[in-house]
């Protein structure tokens, strides 16, 4: 005989909260899954996959903190589970995924290169977790590291597409990836993008600029990718300049 639950039960707020409480910390478990995924992967020789699942890994990542917000859920556990979730995810996994592709055979280097981003990943979080309440949101203090893992994972599949084995493209993957970990260090502004307010209008050349951007990603997706997040990359570099520049014209 089916049971029936009582109407109020099923009204209760405090229940339906509950309800709605784990859903950003599923997404994270999801970014956390494909980060692991990715090191799987590449101990079984499946480079593309691991690179595929680390950009997976980094949408994920970027969903679970607009659905907290949107649903009001955050909290103290979310925040730090999120932050784990991404230690394995941008830190361990692009690390060791590059490690096993093109820096295995370089002896020391390669993994002096490889612990150095990993390091710098695990500093460059613990850092956004105490500056969170007294930086300008509106940049970041150092690369992020789901940025630099797309630029670490971007690098692995594009030269796989291109044909490239991980011996003959392992100077590239050492000075990108140790390029990527001391950036994460540094005090260099990177725009963070929350300041856009997707409820403002925008201008009309916006949309098919967008249609713009997903015709180019959709027809060569590891090459637009790399792209992208290379001159990310090296935008804060670009403005850091920029700013120097500015503030010695005044002085």
């Amino acid at each position: 005989m089916p049971v029936i639950r009582p109407r109020k039960a099923l009204m209760d707020p405090e229940l339906r909260r509950r309800g709605i409480y784990i859903l950003p910390n599923l997404f994270t478990t999801a970014s956390l899954f494909s980060g692991f995924y990715a090191i799987v992967q590449a101990m079984n020789g499946l480079f593309e996959y691991s690179a595929v699942a680390i950009f997976i890994a980094m949408v994920l990542d970027g969903l679970d903190g607009r659905v907290a917000r949107l649903t009001h859920t955050q909290s103290a556990f979310g925040a730090e589970y999120d932050s784990l979730s991404d230690m394995v995810s941008f830190g361990a996994a692009p690390s060791l995924v590059v490690y096993e592709w093109a820096l295995k055979g370089m002896g020391k280097l390669g993994w002096i290169a490889a612990f150095i981003y990993c390091a710098g990943a695990a500093l460059r979080l613990a850092r956004f977790n105490t500056n969170i309440d007294v930086v300008d949101k509106r940049y970041f203090q150092g690369l992020p590291s789901p940025a630099a893992a797309a630029l670490v994972a971007g690098l692995v599949w594009v030269l796989l597409d291109l044909g490239y084995t991980g011996y003959e493209a392992r100077w590239y993957a050492c000075v990108l990836t140790i390029f990527a970990g001391v950036t994460m260090v540094s005090n260099l502004p990177y725009w963070s993008g929350k300041d856009i307010n997707l409820r403002r209008s925008v201008p009309f050349m916006v949309v098919p600029a967008m249609g713009l951007g997903y015709i180019l990603l959709s027809s060569y997706p590891p090459g637009v990718l790399f792209a992208l997040f290379l001159v990310y990359a090296l935008s804060g570099y670009v403005l850091f300049a920029w700013r120097w520049l500015k503030r010695r014209k005044t002085a």
